[in-house]
């Protein structure tokens, strides 16, 4: 895990070192098709699992609980955040 935190935050600092080219501006589209391309993917190997499909009823309700549970913290934080850092008027 630490491999591809330490893969990312490598890409984040050679983007940014080389912000200015041309060619690197017009890669959003490309990265955007294959986030999609890859979700389809683990769509299908998702639904071909016999495993996962038996028991999609109890994994169900858990991930549900857990993505509600996530949004809800995600919004507290962000009111907090809001609450805590910026006044009215623009100013902090």
């Amino acid at each position: 895990m630490f491999t591809i935190i330490g893969i990312m935050f490598t890409g984040v600092a050679i983007g940014y070192l080389f912000k200015n080219i041309s060619f690197l501006k017009k890669t959003e589209k490309t990265i955007s098709c294959t986030i999609v391309l890859l979700l389809f993917i683990l769509g299908i190997s998702i639904g071909s699992n016999k495993q996962i499909i038996d028991n999609l009823g109890t994994f169900g309700w858990q991930a549900a609980i857990i993505a509600v549970s996530a949004t809800c913290g995600s919004i507290l934080a962000s009111w907090m955040v809001l609450k805590l850092f910026f006044k009215k008027g623009g100013k902090q």
